[in-house]
C-alpha cells in the first residue's frame, strides 16, 4: 500500500485523464451488470407466455440491450484510451525525471552503479507504470465494482443462494495473499537480473575490441549466459507459483458454481426460486467468478509491476550529496584564483586520498600536479568543480568557498579536458561546440585552430561534419585529445583543468598542444596534470604529490636543482626518452 500511495502521488498530474477513465470504467461495469438482468426479464416474459404486450416489452428490452452494447463500446474506448494516454504520459514524465535525477547525482554514485543497470531503471522499470495504470488499476476497479454489483443483485434475488455463492471467496483471498507475498521477491530478482544482463552486454559491446583481441569471446558468452540463466530461473520460480495459484483459484471458483447449481436446484424444487431467477443467477454467476479469477491474475501482474516501480522510485528517492547549499549565490565574473586550505579527502572511510593539501594559484597562472600514479592528482582536480566535496578544509575560487556557490555557475566557469577523453556520437563540429550553446561556426573553427586540430579536420572527407563514431572511435587518440582541448577553449572559461592533456599524442602533436596551452596560460588559470614533465616546464608552480600529500612545490628549475621526488621522476623520464 505504501508503494501504491507513492505511485498515486506521482500520477496526480494526470488526474483529469484518470477521472475520465475511471468514470468510464464504472459506467462499463454498470452496463455489464444491467445486461443479464434484462436477459432474465426476457426469459421471464417468454416463460409466462407471450401476447401482444409481451412482444412489445421484448422489443423495448431488445432496443435497450442494443443501446447498452453501443454504450459499452463507447465506455470501453474511453476507459482504455484515457488510461493508456495518462499512463504513457506518466511513463514519459518519469523516464525524464529518472534520467535527470541520475544525471544530477555525484560521481560517487556512478562509481557504485553499472551503466546497464541505470539504463534498465530509466527505460525498463519505468515502463511498468504503464502496466500498472493502463491495465492493472482499471481492471482492478472494474472487477471490484462488478463483484460488489453482482453480489448486491444476487442478494436481491435470493439471500440464501447469494450467501452460499460467497463460500469460496475467503479461500480465494487467502490464496491470493499467500501468492503475493511469495511471488514478488522472485519478480524483484527477475528485474535485478535483467538489469544485470543489460549492464553486462553494455560493458561487452563497449569493450568488444578487447574481447576479440584477447580471444575471450567464449568466456564472455558464458558470462552472459550465466546472467540470462539467472533471469530465467527467477522468472520461472514466479511462473511456477502462478501455475499453482491460478488452477487453485479456478478450482475454488468451480466449487462455488457447483454449490450454486446444486443449492439453486434444491430451492427450485421446493418452489423457493423461479426459473427466471435461476437463469439470472447462472448469468450473473459468470460475471461473479470471472472478475474474482481476474483479481488473481491481476495480483500476479501487480507484483511484477511493483517490483519494477520500486527500482524506479529508489532512484527518485536517492539522496544527492552534492547540492546547492541554502543561500548559495551564483558565481559572477571572476578572475580565476584558486585556493586549497587544508583539504582532506577519502572515497572510503579510513582510506585517505588527500591529506592537508594547501596551495594558492593566482589568476592567469598555471599550476601543475605531478607524482606517481594513484597519489590523488585527478581527485584534487575533481574537487574544484565539486564532483566531490572535501572531508575537511576548503576549496575557494576568488576567495569564495565553492560550497557557497551554485553548482551551475561554478561549473560554467570551468572547462575540463579529462584524462579519459569522451566524444559524443556526432560530428566534430558538434563535439567542439558542445561546451558553448549556440556557438558560431567561426568560433568553433577558431577553437580548433588554437588546439592545433583544424588542419587535420580539413583533411577529412567531410571536414567539420565528419562523424566521430561512438566515443570518437573514428579518430586517433591524439585527434580526440585535441578535439577535447578545442571544446575546452571554446567554453572561454576563466579556469581550465587539463588531466593528462598530452597523454595520447606523439611528440609533434605534443609540441603543438603545448603551444596552445601556453597561449591559454596568458589569459586563463590552468590546473594541469602531466606524466610527461617536459610539458609543464613553464608552469608557474609545480606541486609534487606523494601519498596524498604535497611533498614539494616550486618552479621546474627550482625543483630540478634540489634532491627529491620531482628530480627522481624527471631523471627517470629523461633516461627513458634517451633510450
Amino acid at each position: 500500500m505504501k508503494i501504491l500511495w507513492r505511485l498515486s502521488k506521482e500520477a496526480q498530474r494526470y488526474a483529469g485523464l484518470y477521472i475520465v477513465a475511471i468514470l468510464s470504467t464504472f459506467a462499463l461495469a454498470v452496463v455489464n451488470l444491467a445486461a443479464p438482468r434484462l436477459f432474465a426479464r426476457m426469459t421471464e416474459l417468454v416463460a409466462s407466455g407471450l401476447d401482444q404486450a409481451g412482444l412489445q416489452a421484448i422489443a423495448r428490452l431488445t432496443t435497450i440491450l442494443v443501446g447498452l452494447y453501443v454504450a459499452r463500446v463507447l465506455f470501453r474506448f474511453l476507459s482504455s484510451y484515457m488510461a493508456h494516454r495518462a499512463a504513457w504520459q506518466l511513463v514519459e514524465d518519469l523516464r525524464v525525471r529518472v534520467y535527470e535525477k541520475i544525471q544530477s547525482l555525484s560521481m560517487s554514485y556512478f562509481h557504485q552503479q553499472q551503466t546497464g543497470d541505470l539504463m534498465s531503471r530509466t527505460v525498463n522499470d519505468t515502463a511498468t507504470f504503464e502496466q500498472l495504470y493502463a491495465h492493472i488499476i482499471p481492471e482492478l476497479i472494474t472487477n471490484v465494482v462488478t463483484v460488489l454489483g453482482v453480489m448486491a443483485i444476487l442478494l436481491s434475488i435470493n439471500v440464501k443462494l447469494a450467501l452460499l455463492t460467497c463460500i469460496p471467496i475467503p479461500f480465494i483471498f487467502v490464496a491470493g495473499w499467500l501468492f503475493a507475498t511469495r511471488v514478488r521477491p522472485n519478480f524483484r530478482k527477475a528485474q535485478q537480473a535483467i538489469a544485470g544482463i543489460n549492464a553486462k552486454i553494455h560493458d561487452n559491446f563497449s569493450g568488444v575490441q578487447e574481447i576479440q583481441a584477447f580471444g575471450k569471446e567464449e568466456y564472455e558468452s558464458g558470462e552472459v549466459a550465466v546472467k540470462i540463466h539467472a533471469y530465467t530461473k527467477s522468472l520461472l520460480r514466479a511462473l511456477k507459483l502462478s501455475a499453482i495459484f491460478h488452477p487453485t483459484v479456478e478450482l475454488l471458483s468451480s466449487a462455488g458454481s457447483v454449490i450454486v447449481v446444486g443449492a439453486g436446484g434444491l430451492l427450485a424444487f421446493h418452489q423457493q426460486l423461479s426459473v427466471a431467477d435461476i437463469v439470472a443467477f447462472l448469468l450473473y454467476l459468470a460475471l461473479f467468478y470471472t472478475p474474482i479469477s481476474g483479481l488473481a491474475r491481476l495480483l500476479e501482474d501487480m507484483q511484477s509491476a511493483l517490483a519494477g516501480a520500486e527500482r524506479a522510485i529508489a532512484v527518485l528517492d536517492q539522496e544527492q550529496d552534492i547540492i546547492d547549499e541554502p543561500g548559495a549565490m551564483p558565481l559572477t565574473k571572476i578572475t580565476g584564483a584558486i585556493e586549497f586550505r587544508h583539504v582532506d579527502f577519502a572515497y572510503e572511510d579510513g582510506v585517505a586520498v588527500l591529506k592537508d593539501v594547501c596551495f594558492i594559484c593566482e589568476p592567469g597562472r598555471m599550476v601543475a600536479l605531478v607524482g606517481p600514479t594513484g597519489v590523488g592528482k585527478t581527485t584534487l582536480t575533481q574537487l574544484i568543480p565539486r564532483f566531490y566535496d572535501p572531508l575537511a578544509g576548503q576549496v575557494l575560487i576568488d576567495g569564495q568557498d565553492i560550497r557557497h556557490i551554485t553548482l551551475a555557475s561554478l561549473r560554467r566557469n570551468i572547462a575540463p579536458v579529462l584524462q579519459d577523453t569522451y566524444l559524443f556520437n556526432g560530428s566534430i563540429a558538434e563535439n567542439i561546440g558542445y561546451s558553448l550553446p549556440n556557438a558560431e561556426m567561426a568560433d568553433i573553427i577558431a577553437a580548433a585552430k588554437a588546439a592545433r586540430i583544424h588542419d587535420n579536420i580539413m583533411e577529412m572527407p567531410d571536414g567539420y561534419d565528419t562523424r566521430v563514431g561512438e566515443r570518437g572511435l573514428r579518430l586517433s587518440g591524439g585527434q580526440k585529445q585535441r578535439v577535447a582541448i578545442a571544446r575546452a577553449i571554446l567554453r572561454q572559461a576563466p579556469i581550465i583543468i587539463l588531466d593528462e592533456a598530452t597523454a595520447s599524442v606523439d611528440s609533434q602533436t605534443e609540441h603543438e598542444i603545448q603551444y596552445a596551452i601556453n597561449e591559454l596560460a596568458k589569459s586563463r588559470t590552468i590546473v594541469a596534470i602531466a606524466h610527461r614533465l617536459s610539458t609543464i616546464r613553464r608552469a608557474d608552480m609545480i606541486l609534487v604529490l606523494e601519498d596524498g600529500q604535497v611533498v614539494q612545490r616550486g618552479r621546474h628549475d627550482e625543483l630540478i636543482a634540489r634532491e627529491g621526488l620531482y628530480k627522481r621522476l624527471y631523471t627517470i623520464q629523461e633516461n627513458i626518452d634517451s633510450n
